[in-house]
């Protein structure tokens, strides 16, 4: 391979920031390169840029020079493949939720993975987006796996700048899957489907007291009071201390989201018999049990999946005549929604479901959340002995 070299040859090795010129045949371009020093192993660190006249070169040169003394220099092969596989791999995360990252990154490796983040814009961050075809949380959900990526290359100096941290609001995809909750009818039907069920005591638990899915999967039994103290004063009817889940570490969602919370009579008797039942299965199952305190535990004591779950959850809907289009997470929607309904402050419904504010409440629960002006009129024609 040969090549011209357009600047006086040095004896001595290039100090750093010296730049040299050069005619490279096989590419038939100028190439500049800026050495860097030298890495441990006495391999000189360079960088390079290629141009069509000298002078582009020397301009490229210059600008180079400029990125290195900023901090900004992005490597020049480094792609986006590369920045979400890193930064997908430096989670430590829910299972579930890395699960869900790694489907969604899909996306983005299949749209942009072969782009390198050197030559990489915000404006085709932005158009990329746009054109996915999906909800607009899931548009969302894939630019912060782009944003957070591209910062995780910048933390390892393989990227001069975020561009995705540019497009400040993510373009509205589609509608997602509207949320749902069980009437009180519904609910009943349901409650009746599980009876004598492995599920029964996890339903009448989550549609009595609105705990997330991810936290009844993580509740211990030393966490669980099926007693009470109704002799105290104030008495202290049965509860659950709502302290865990199944995120990493096992954290619950945000620390508001720690929470005792009393359930209902009948709940309490739906526990005891999950209770005496798991006591058979562990029997049953002898050196195969792994004890670890589940409430809601497998048939040998090991955590359930969400799928598990799901799919059991799916089969008792459909037996009460509701098709199998509900997820457990809409028992949640479904406390909020009869509470509501009741009369209930959303303040109060706020507290019950662990948020930090009422405006998540709001959020989340728009669609279940009675407005309070109806509210007020209903309440006002009572008064007045008028049907509202």
């Amino acid at each position: 391979m040969a090549y011209r070299l357009l600047t006086t040859t040095v004896a001595a090795r290039r100090g750093y920031g010296e730049d040299s010129i050069y005619w490279h045949e096989a590419k038939g371009r100028y190439v500049g390169a800026i050495s860097l020093g030298y890495d441990p192993k006495g391999k000189r660190i360079r960088k390079s840029v290629t141009g069509k006249t000298k002078a582009e070169v020397r301009d490229k040169l210059k600008e180079l020079h400029r990125e290195v003394e900023d901090g900004t220099a992005s490597s020049p092969t480094y792609r986006v493949n590369h920045a979400v596989s890193a930064w997908l791999a430096s989670l430590d995360l829910d299972p579930n939720t890395i699960t869900n990252y790694q489907f969604m990154a899909k996306h983005v490796t299949r749209g942009l993975g072969d782009r390198r983040l050197h030559d990489l814009t915000a404006k085709e961050v932005q158009a990329f987006l746009e054109e996915l075809p999906l909800s607009t949380r899931s548009r969302k959900l894939v630019h912060k796996i782009i944003r957070d990526s591209i910062q995780h290359a910048m933390i390892a100096g393989l990227a001069g700048r975020n561009v995705a941290a540019v497009v400040n609001s993510t373009p509205r995809g589609s509608g997602g899957r509207p949320s749902k909750a069980l009437s009180l009818a519904q609910a009943e039907a349901v409650l009746k489907a599980a009876k004598g069920t492995r599920l029964q005591a996890y339903l009448a638990l989550s549609l009595m007291t609105g705990i997330r899915t991810e936290e009844a999967r993580a509740l211990t039994w030393e966490h669980v009071d099926l007693d009470g103290d109704l002799a105290a004063d104030p008495p202290v009817p049965p509860h659950v201390a709502v302290w865990r889940s199944v995120r990493a570490h096992g954290e619950t969602k945000t620390e508001r989201s720690k929470r005792t919370l009393a359930m209902p009579e009948f709940v309490a008797d739906a526990l005891r018999e999950h209770r005496a039942r798991q006591a058979a299965e562990r029997l049953q199952a002898g050196p195969r049990w792994q004890e670890h305190g589940l409430v809601f535990a497998s048939t040998t004591g090991t955590a359930r999946s969400a799928g598990n779950v799901r799919r059991d959850f799916q089969e008792i809907c459909e037996k009460a005549g509701l098709g199998k289009a509900w997820t457990p997470r809409e028992l949640r929607h479904s406390f909020v929604s009869m509470l509501s309904a009741d009369g209930v402050a959303t303040e109060d419904i706020s507290h019950l479901v662990g948020h930090s504010s009422t405006r998540t409440t709001e959020r989340v629960y728009r669609h279940e959340l009675r407005p309070v002006l109806r509210t007020g009129a209903e309440r006002m024609g009572r008064i007045f002995g008028q049907r509202s």
